[in-house]
């Protein structure tokens, strides 16, 4: 990447990120829906992009696909190996790398998916055109994101206000929930698009014990906790504030995230420009 003007922001990234397995540890359910609405098949070559733990590569492994995945944070993958032992689906080959610059050939896979993954990309006209490249003519994507009006979206929103400006070019994350900005850009490369909801649920015992969570495995909110530790008045009003924003997605010892996920089909050539 040292050609990449966002190299370091995505070094960031990959250290950020690999705290993330307790959450990662929800959404084997949101990746048996992605991979549903994804229409992936046994045979079929499927690429899964920011796997993770490898939840949805595993998922798409087991539905019979022959799957390749990627990420950038060699711990997360690490993690994804094991999974996959347990899962007893080793034959799923993990790549360290990014979604910007796939290091596959052009039109390798059938179905290229992503769970909650390639919206971290500082550039989506680079991811896009990526996953198109990758895909065969007949190939189709499918992805899960986080609207930006769920509890994600406004955790999204929460961190940025109290955290350093994002580097001047880096898309927000929460975009990618947005259908509009959704499908203007798969516009370009891809047809069809089709648009559905799901939930994702964790338990907790009290909005405290969710906010605890959260800090110890979601990058950004570790990340700005850290930066407070000398300021405890400020530390105590970010974590009330935060509380509060998640207090309307609180019941019954569960908090409810809403996610949408997008599939679109291959266009065989794109519009001239």
């Amino acid at each position: 990447m040292t050609s990449d003007p966002f190299a370091a922001f995505k070094n960031r990234q990959r250290e950020m990120w690999a705290s993330f397995a307790p959450t990662a540890a929800f959404t084997p359910p949101v990746a048996a829906h992605l991979v549903r609405f994804a229409g992936v098949a046994p045979g079929e070559s499927v690429l899964d992009v920011g796997t993770g733990t490898g939840v949805a590569a595993l998922t798409a492994a087991r539905a019979g696909a022959r799957v390749r995945a990627i990420d950038l944070t060699p711990a997360l993958l690490e993690m994804a190996k094991e999974n996959a032992l347990l899962a007893g689906t080793t034959d799923v080959r993990f790549d360290e790398g990014d979604a910007e610059h796939l290091p596959y050939a052009d039109a390798s896979f059938d179905v290229v998916i992503s769970q909650f993954g390639h919206m971290f990309a500082p550039r989506p006209d680079l991811a896009v055109a990526e996953m198109r490249r990758v895909l065969r003519p007949s190939g189709r994507v499918a992805f899960a994101t986080w609207p930006p009006d769920t509890l994600i979206g406004r955790t999204f929103q929460f961190i940025g206000r109290n955290s350093p400006p994002l580097p001047a070019g880096v898309s927000p994350p929460a975009l990618w929930g947005d259908r509009t900005v959704i499908a203007e850009r798969l516009a370009r490369d891809f047809d069809d698009v089709t648009f559905d909801r799901g939930t994702m649920i964790i338990p907790a015992l009290s909005l405290a014990h969710y906010r605890a969570f959260v800090e110890r495995s979601v990058g950004p909110m570790e990340k700005l906790v850290e930066s407070l530790a000398g300021s405890p008045e400020r530390l105590d009003a970010i974590r009330q504030e935060f509380e509060a924003i998640s207090e309307p997605h609180y019941d019954g010892n569960v908090v409810s995230h809403e996610y949408v996920l997008t599939r679109a089909a291959a266009r065989s050539s794109a519009p001239a420009p």
